[in-house]
């Protein structure tokens, strides 16, 4: 990524519960409209990365810039008006709401549409994400699919410059996880900039053109995917030392 161009970074963030160090001096940064991979071994401090990008999490050290600006002490309802998305493992839809109604609520109350726009908006959202049919199903009827796409929709409503996906697709066949990647490479083509944490290498290697392997909270690896993969501390953090030598 060139250095000048910086839509979203984390610089020397650390963070920790307790005694446990989960974010260790954390180094990374994605440009307008990248597609950024992050993979690591459970513990890494992935999860958490993306919870402190998000202002979920407020970081115990460093900073966190917006377009350059410090938004570090901003809230993560503030962060999503800037054009912060954030999409969760598990979705979470709205219980006894359609799910027009869910996406809506995206558009209105975290994004930055009002009156008929933010209907133009979830209309919008709904047909890219393969939901237009199920508008008008019950959220909480819907099978993992569309679950997964019911929770990318959500943050596609509030209208991100960047937008942050924790395995959204974990849990689906291959087949389905496919469609995601398409669903994922539209968005790429409307200028969005993605940050996917996944375990499904293959798939997320079909959306992104920059891997990052985090390991003990700190990031060991940042380049080309291919690279990132081959790299022996990689292997390791993966497969143990014995796998490289």
């Amino acid at each position: 990524m060139d250095e000048g161009v910086k839509l979203l970074e984390a610089a020397g963030v650390r963070k920790r519960f307790g005694a446990l160090v989960v974010l260790d001096g954390v180094d990374f940064a994605v440009g307008a409209g990248e597609g950024v991979g992050i993979v690591g071994p459970n513990g890494a401090g992935k999860t958490t990365l993306l919870n402190v990008l998000a202002g979920t999490y407020r970081p115990d050290g460093g900073r966190v810039l917006f377009r350059g600006e410090d938004v570090t002490s901003r809230a993560a309802a503030r962060r999503c008006r800037l054009g912060i998305g954030r999409a969760h493992q598990v979705p979470r839809p709205f219980g006894g709401m359609t799910v027009f109604e869910n996406v809506l609520v995206g558009a209105g109350a975290g994004g930055r549409r009002r009156g008929r726009e933010k209907y133009r908006q979830a209309i919008d959202v709904l047909e890219l994400c393969a939901l237009g049919d199920l508008a008008n199903r019950r959220a909480e009827s819907l099978g993992l699919l569309h679950r997964k796409r019911l929770e990318l929709a959500r943050a596609l409503a509030t209208d991100p410059e960047v937008l942050l996906l924790d395995e959204i697709a974990g849990g689906l066949t291959e087949g389905e996880a496919a469609e995601l990647v398409v669903t994922v490479g539209e968005l790429r083509r409307r200028g969005i900039a993605i940050v996917w944490i996944e375990h499904i290498v293959h798939v997320l290697v079909q959306a992104i053109e920059r891997l990052v392997c985090m390991d003990g909270g700190r990031v060991i690896a940042d380049g080309d995917p291919d690279e990132v993969m081959r790299d022996a501390t990689v292997v390791d953090a993966y497969l143990g030392s014995a796998a490289v030598r």
